[in-house]
């Protein structure tokens, strides 16, 4: 999906760097393929094993549900970075009461905390798993490389290194390939969906949903939308350039496009993984994505336990950057600061202030007895809520001639956004209705 193309097909593309029709696929991908494979992040990766512990193959239909929805928010968040030349939170400030903005901004902060202490923990331990020794030390090395890679070396080149980091990914890939999976009943379950009629599979879907679709993954990617108009790429606001529309929008529905795919896939394994090994042999109660993989060694083997417990690692690299960055990008834009990892610290002292406090709480959290799963309970409520009324923020805004000039959006991704919104909205719901039950 692309953001208006029909509009602008007559529009002669100006930018070489946005990626011609020769340009080779993986120099087309960049913000959405990151933002895509980050959603897999080691929290995700644990709500993923527990569904699929808990539920067998029982919602691997829920992932083909999510995947146009999921492509269709993200571009039109891209859409917006790359027309506007704001990231979210700023064009947020600009057109709505401060309240919304600050309301919006403080859930988003509190709820990327918590699950940057899931994921460096996750990391450590998963290091533990693999090579033995103190999963807190493990844990705070990972947190503190990512932070000084962030803050001391360009955005321009730190993109590429997200990028390579994707491909840890294919680390799920790879562990389906070295268990047994009877093909038949999955494509049965995904044709016929086995859906239980109780709470807890209602709840399984919510927190599927808030895992897939979440907040920091759409500040993060029209934030690195702008990041990328940087002097060198001759990319200009398409409000500004019109003439670069053509370009731009094809190459954000491909890269989306992708991106989303590719995270969605990788769900899909993680889910199949969980429902064949764990799900098969009784294995039900999984409370982290460590926990998923210390499970497979026992029922899997060595191979199946080395390649999830070393992806937890290599998603883990990739999204704790985006969420401490993302995390920054949305309260820079709040309250009018400059942002942007290209920027040196001492140009953006609020920006580099919000990731470096983000990324040590992140880290300190781990230290604390507060108990893991149920903070990763409530960052997914807070997502799950917060979400809701960004998302409505986020399709009025583009759907706006004042806010994205000629370039509002086409009829297709208004009503995919919206239904997005919607299974958000009753997401949120259910999430209330079966609380405490």
């Amino acid at each position: 999906m692309s953001l208006g193309t029909e509009r602008t097909a007559a529009v002669e593309p100006v930018v070489a760097q946005e990626g011609g029709p020769g340009t080779p696929i993986w120099r087309r991908l960049s913000a959405g393929l990151i933002t895509g494979a980050a959603d897999d992040d080691p929290s995700g990766i644990a709500t993923y094993s527990q569904v699929g512990a808990a539920f067998g193959y029982g919602m691997l239909w829920c992932i083909l549900l999510t995947i146009p929805l999921m492509i269709a928010i993200q571009a039109i968040s891209a859409g917006i970075g790359r027309v506007t030349g704001q990231g979210l939170m700023n064009g947020i400030r600009t057109y709505y009461p401060k309240a919304l903005v600050y309301g919006l901004v403080v859930s988003i902060v509190v709820a990327n905390v918590i699950n940057l202490a899931a994921d460096i923990g996750a990391m450590g331990a998963a290091l533990t798993l693999l090579i033995g020794g103190p999963a807190l030390v493990y844990a705070a090395v990972f947190a503190l490389v990512s932070l000084l890679l962030q803050i001391f070396i360009p955005f321009s080149r730190y993109s590429p290194i997200l990028k390579f980091l994707t491909l840890s990914l294919f680390a799920y890939v790879a562990t389906v390939l070295v268990i047994h999976v009877p093909w038949g009943a999955v494509l049965k379950s995904i044709v016929i969906p086995p859906i239980e009629k109780n709470a807890t599979y209602a709840v399984g879907i919510v927190a599927l949903l808030g895992t897939t679709i979440s907040p920091y993954l759409f500040c993060w990617q029209a934030s690195q939308e702008v990041e990328e108009m940087g002097p060198q790429s001759g990319r200009i606001p398409l409000k500004q350039m019109p003439s670069q529309a053509r370009a731009a929008l094809q190459r954000i529905g491909i890269d989306t496009s992708v991106g989303m795919i590719f995270s969605n896939a990788v769900a899909f394994f993680i889910i199949l993984t969980a429902a064949v090994v764990l799900h098969a042999h009784g294995k039900t109660d999984i409370k982290s994505s460590a926990d998923a993989a210390e499970a497979l060694r026992p029922l899997a083997g060595r191979l199946a336990f080395g390649l999830f417990a070393a992806g937890i690692i290599g998603t883990g690299l990739l999204a704790v950057p985006v969420l401490a960055g993302a995390t920054a990008y949305a309260a820079s834009g709040a309250f009018g600061q400059r942002a942007g990892l290209e920027n040196k610290p001492g140009k953006a002292k609020f920006f580099y202030g919000v990731l470096i406090v983000s990324s040590v709480a992140g880290m300190a959290l781990n230290l604390t007895p507060l108990d893991p799963i149920k903070a990763l309970y409530w960052s997914a409520v807070i997502n799950g809520v917060v979400a809701v009324p960004l998302m409505v923020v986020m399709m009025l805004m583009s759907s706006r001639t004042k806010v994205m000039g000629e370039f509002t959006l086409p009829w297709f991704l208004q009503l995919f956004g919206w239904l997005a919104t919607a299974a958000m909205g009753a997401a949120a719901i259910i999430m209330f209705v079966t609380w405490g039950k």
